[in-house]
């Protein structure tokens, strides 16, 4: 999958709110209600990343918080793939 450029990752997180892009990933904090909901996210995300077999740079989780970031590590940045699973996640009610 071909690396987008940062004018194509700028246009595609408009239509992603609080996704953000920095140091070649795209990135977003989510707020929960408690620690289960935290937990079930979390799981909502592995289930994702499974189906798009592609799955996150990291997830930070906390309490009430995770942090996901996204790139593709064999096209050095971020793709479409990257984006669509963005937007996937987005889906996911918290």
């Amino acid at each position: 999958m071909e690396k987008l450029t940062e004018q194509q990752i700028t246009d595609a997180l408009r239509t992603l709110p609080g996704w953000n892009y920095s140091d070649g990933s795209i990135k977003k904090v989510f707020k929960t209600q408690n620690f289960p909901a935290t937990m079930g996210f979390v799981t909502a995300i592995g289930g994702f990343c499974q189906r798009h077999n592609h799955h996150p740079d990291y997830i930070h989780m906390k309490f009430r918080e995770i942090e996901v970031s996204f790139s593709t590590h064999t096209a050095a940045g971020v793709t479409k793939n990257d984006i669509d699973i963005a937007a996937d996640i987005e889906k996911i009610p918290l």
